[in-house]
């Protein structure tokens, strides 16, 4: 099988060819230094586990809560509400 040929100059080094790459001189770039505060991931995580909570009460105990029993299928709109509105956040958690 033929070898490949190996250029000295640097223009004509490319991926296949013996030696750094263009891809592995480049440096990483760091978009956002910043990152998610920390209020905004325990908010996220909050309305998440509020609407499972408000779910799973719903369905064992909501007869017996007087505030929950006169909220009737508003209940699971209220839980799953909660719920959806912490999902929607995880799309801006970074």
């Amino acid at each position: 099988m033929p070898k490949s040929r190996i250029s000295d100059s640097p223009e004509d080094n490319s991926a296949t060819s013996v030696g750094a790459s263009a891809a592995d001189r480049r440096t990483p770039v760091k978009l956002n230094a910043t990152g998610t505060p920390r209020w905004y991931i325990v908010l996220m995580l909050g309305l998440m586990l509020l609407g499972l909570a408000w779910l799973v009460v719903n369905y064992i105990a909501g007869p017996n809560i007087p505030f929950m029993a006169d909220l009737n299928a508003w209940n699971y709109l209220i839980g799953f509400g909660l719920f959806i509105v912490g999902l929607l956040m995880t799309m801006g958690w970074k």
